[in-house]
C-alpha cells in the first residue's frame, strides 16, 4: 500500500466538497466493482466505471430526497443506491427555489489586513488616482469600419517605432478591433458600446489613445464626445488624438496620421514610471471557460482565496457571468452586505434570464456538452463551482457590464458567459489583472490587461504548460491544499501586477476584444 495504488480509501479515489454532501466528486476514474472505505469505516462498491469529474453516492439517497454538494442541493433524486454513479436518468434537476431574504440581512466586514502587512508592487500611479498595471498606448476604433486602420496602426507601430529598451516604461501598442457600432442595425446598444469603448481609453493600463472613425457611423468622434459630456468627462485624462479616416483621405492617410501619433506619444508615455504601491490599489477580474468536473473543486476555490486576499489587502474583486450565478445566487444573495444588495444580485439574474428568453434561450441549459461530459450535469452544480471563485468575503454590490463599481471588496458585473466578451467587460469595468480558470484549456488573453491562466486539473497545465501559467491540479492530486494553491495564486497577481512576471497570454500577444452589446433593453 506505500504507493498508494491499492489506497481505497475516500480521499484517495473522490473529492467531499462539504460535510453536508451526499455525493463524492471522482478524481481519476473508477473500475467497475472497486469498492471505497469511507471516512467512517464503511465500505461501499461502486457501479459502473464513472469517470473523472462525475459523482457516486456516499450513501444512500431515497427518492425525493435532495442529492447535496458544496453543501447545496444540486437535484432530486430519482432513487440513487450508494455507490451508484449519478446521472441525468436518476436525479432530477428540481430544485425549490427560496428567494426570501431577512429584512436585517447584515453580513460582517471583511477581516482586512494590518495595513503594514498588505504586500505591495510596482504600479502606475494615474493622474485620475487609479492605479495601473500595464503602460499601453491604445488605438480604439469607434465601429467596425474604422477596426481595419486601427489594428494596421499598432501592429505597424510595434514593428517600427515602439522599442522596449528606448521606451522601458510602455508596455506596447495595441488595438481593440472589434464588430460593433456603425449603423447598430444589429440591435446593439449604442451606449454600451461607446461606455466600453471610453472606459478602456480611460482605463489606467493606457498612458494615451488614438480614437479613430470611419466618418459616418452612428458610434462616431462627436458622438463618443457627447457621452463623455453625459457622464461628465471632458476627456479621457490622458494624451487623445482623434482622428478619422474619411477627413484624412482614407486608409492609408489615417493610418500614416495614426503611426505619427503614436510616434508623438511614445516618449510622452514613457515618463510615467512604476512607484511601489499597496495591493488594495489591485483590481482583479474572475473568469472561468472550459471548466470541467474539477474546476469547482481545485481552481474556483483556490482562485477563491486569492480573491480573498485581495479583499482583505483593501483591494477590489469584480465576478461576473451572471448566467453562471443561476441555480446559485441565492448563495450569494444571503452573503450580501445588506438586504438592497441581496435583491440587487437577484435582479441581475432576473434581468439575464428575461434577457436570454427573447431568444428562446433558458439559462437552465448553459452547461456545454463539454461540460456534462465532464461532469457539470446542470447549470447548479456548475454555478455553485463558478461562483467559488468569489470566494468567501461578503458582496458589497452590483455594476452594469463594463461599469466600474461604486466601490471595493467584492462586486458581482452583469455580464454574459462568453468568455470573447466577458473578459473585456471586466477590463472595461477597471479590472487592472484577470485571472481565468480553465479544466479543458484557453489561450484568449485582453489588448490592455494580464490574463492569468489557472488550470483545474493537472494533465491540462502539462498539455499546454506555456498557455497556462498556474496549476490547481495539484490539489485532486493531494500534494497541495486549497489555501496553498490560493497562496501561490494571489502572490502571482502581486508579481504580474508589478510587471515582474508576464502573463502568458501577454507573451503570446492575445489580444482578443469583443463588445457585449446586443442587449435589447437597458441594463
Amino acid at each position: 500500500m506505500g504507493d498508494g495504488r491499492n489506497d481505497q480509501t475516500l480521499s484517495k479515489h473522490a473529492v467531499v466538497v462539504d460535510p453536508c454532501d451526499n455525493v463524492a466528486v471522482i478524481k481519476f476514474g473508477l473500475s467497475a466493482g472497486t469498492d471505497i472505505t469511507l471516512d467512517d469505516g464503511k465500505v461501499i462498491t461502486i457501479a459502473g466505471e464513472p469517470t473523472a469529474g462525475h459523482r457516486f453516492a456516499t450513501t444512500e439517497i431515497a427518492e425525493g430526497q435532495f442529492v447535496r454538494q458544496y453543501g447545496q442541493p444540486i437535484g432530486t433524486s430519482r432513487g440513487i443506491a450508494a455507490g451508484e454513479v449519478v446521472t441525468s436518468a436518476n436525479m432530477s434537476n428540481d430544485i425549490p427555489v427560496v428567494r426570501k431574504l431577512p429584512a436585517d440581512l447584515h453580513t460582517p466586514a471583511p477581516d482586512y489586513l494590518p495595513e503594514d502587512e498588505v504586500p505591495t508592487f510596482a504600479g502606475f500611479r494615474r493622474s485620475d488616482g487609479t492605479v495601473g498595471t500595464r503602460n499601453h498606448i491604445l488605438i480604439v476604433p469607434t465601429s467596425m469600419c474604422a477596426s481595419h486602420e486601427s489594428l494596421q496602426i499598432s501592429i505597424l507601430a510595434e514593428h517600427t517605432l515602439y522599442d522596449r529598451e528606448r521606451f522601458p516604461n510602455v508596455d506596447g501598442v495595441v488595438a481593440i478591433p472589434h464588430n460593433k457600432g456603425c449603423g447598430c442595425s444589429d440591435g446593439s446598444n449604442i451606449d454600451i458600446t461607446l461606455r466600453t469603448l471610453a472606459n478602456y481609453a480611460a482605463h489606467p493600463n493606457v498612458g494615451a489613445v488614438v480614437m479613430i472613425e470611419l466618418g459616418c457611423e452612428k458610434t462616431n468622434l462627436s458622438k463618443m464626445e457627447d457621452y463623455l459630456t453625459r457622464r461628465g468627462s471632458e476627456g479621457f485624462g490622458k494624451p487623445v488624438s482623434w482622428l478619422g479616416v474619411q477627413s484624412e483621405g482614407g486608409t492609408a492617410a489615417v493610418v500614416k496620421r495614426g503611426l505619427e501619433e503614436v510616434e508623438r506619444m511614445l516618449p510622452i508615455v514613457n515618463e510615467t514610471v512604476r512607484k511601489p504601491l499597496p495591493a488594495s490599489e489591485i483590481v482583479l477580474g474572475l473568469e472561468c471557460g472550459g471548466s470541467d468536473g474539477f474546476s469547482g473543486l481545485s481552481a474556483n476555490p483556490a482562485l477563491g482565496r486569492a480573491a480573498d486576499w485581495v479583499v482583505r489587502s483593501g483591494g477590489t474583486v469584480i465576478l461576473s457571468e451572471v448566467p453562471e450565478f443561476c441555480g446559485a445566487e441565492h448563495v450569494l444573495a444571503h452573503r450580501s452586505c445588506d438586504v438592497e444588495t441581496g435583491r440587487a444580485v437577484y435582479a441581475l439574474v432576473d434581468w439575464y434570464k428575461e434577457y436570454a428568453s427573447k431568444f428562446g434561450t433558458y439559462l437552465g441549459e448553459n452547461p456545454s456538452p463539454g461540460n456534462v461530459d465532464g461532469g457539470l450535469l446542470n447549470i447548479t452544480i456548475k454555478s455553485l463551482g463558478a461562483i467559488a471563485k468569489g470566494g468567501t468575503t461578503r458582496v458589497e454590490g452590483t455594476c452594469e457590464y463594463s461599469e466600474p463599481p461604486t466601490g471595493r471588496g467584492l462586486q458581482l458585473m452583469q455580464g454574459p458567459g462568453y468568455d470573447q466578451e466577458s473578459v473585456p467587460g471586466l477590463v472595461a469595468a477597471g479590472s487592472n489583472v484577470v485571472v481565468f480558470t480553465t479544466g479543458r484549456g484557453t489561450t484568449i488573453g485582453n489588448a490592455i490587461c494580464p490574463v492569468i491562466k489557472l488550470a483545474s486539473n493537472t494533465p491540462v497545465f502539462e498539455r499546454m504548460p506555456h498557455d497556462i501559467d498556474l496549476n490547481a491540479g495539484s490539489i485532486i492530486d493531494g500534494t497541495e491544499t486549497i489555501p496553498e494553491v490560493g497562496q501561490r495564486i494571489f502572490e502571482r497577481i502581486v508579481e504580474v501586477a508589478g510587471g515582474t512576471t508576464l502573463a502568458h497570454a501577454e507573451v503570446h500577444k492575445h489580444r482578443e476584444f469583443q463588445i457585449w452589446a446586443e442587449q435589447s433593453v437597458s441594463l
